[in-house]
């Protein structure tokens, strides 16, 4: 069988009404964790997926499992804070499947430690990733978007910007320039094309800690607090799900997603 791209055959876009079936959803950062198990999930409520990360032999491994289970998923090579990376990931989800409904920028990275310490290359990495990452993915979707008429960014912030301790001060700034970029774009968005909306996860079990470039009586912190309180991806995957099947006049601004016992 055919499968038609979105928009042939009987001109009724998908998800137009609501709901996840036949929409289109590029996510990076979508090798591992959240990304991962956002993608899987979208995939087994009939969303078709172009998945975007730097692991291409986790991608494939993804795209297979995907397919397997009879969705339809594609994955493409991404660093984010190349520009022309982002512009690929969108050109692959509109050249294979016909347009993009949902772009989830949830590629991040965390260096902690304290200010004092100057970690300069540490928060410069983590600049370009967490928040040029973001707006380098809103530079390749929105044309796109405008286009069609439509559109929805959905963004992993973090509950690290809600509550600020010492050592996250610099990813938290990262993730709070992000909030509010997000929020801003809203405000100039009014005109029912675009959604925007901000996920922020707590402490959850993903392969983050093993990437964070910090000393290590901190990273034994991390480790136990994971250990201890984190909850699976896929609690902050059914969020992302959540907003994304609402119908086009609802946006859902901003969820939490959070273990019950973190502080």
């Amino acid at each position: 069988m055919t499968e038609r791209t979105a928009g042939s055959g009987t001109g009724i876009r998908p998800g137009i009404g609501g709901g996840i079936q036949g929409k289109v959803v590029a996510v990076t950062g979508a090798s591992s964790g959240i990304g991962e198990a956002t993608a899987v999930l979208l995939a087994e409520r009939g969303a078709r997926v172009v998945l975007g990360a730097r692991r291409t032999d986790r991608l494939d491994d993804v795209v297979r499992r995907i397919r397997k289970d009879g969705g339809a998923a594609v994955a493409q090579a991404v660093d984010v804070t190349r520009r022309e990376d982002l512009d690929a990931l969108v050109r692959s989800a509109v050249d294979e499947f016909g347009r993009l409904d949902v772009l989830v920028g949830n590629a991040g990275i965390s260096r902690l430690s304290p200010i004092a310490d100057l970690d300069v290359d540490g928060w410069q990495a983590m600049i370009d990733v967490n928040l040029n990452g973001v707006l380098n993915g809103i530079a390749a979707a929105l044309p796109v978007f405008r286009r069609q008429g439509e559109g929805h960014l959905v963004t992993t912030v973090s509950t690290s910007g809600l509550k600020i301790v010492p050592t996250q001060a610099l990813y938290a700034a990262t993730k709070n320039a992000v909030r509010t970029l997000l929020e801003g774009l809203r405000q100039e968005s009014t005109d029912g094309v675009l959604r925007t909306t901000a996920v922020s996860p707590g402490y959850v079990r993903t392969e983050l800690v093993d990437s964070m470039d910090m000393p290590p009586e901190v990273r034994e912190e991390v480790r136990r607090n994971m250990a201890d309180l984190g909850i699976a991806p896929d609690a902050v995957a059914r969020a992302v799900a959540f907003a994304v099947e609402q119908p086009r006049d609802v946006e859902i601004g901003e969820i939490v997603v959070r273990p019950t016992r973190q502080g």
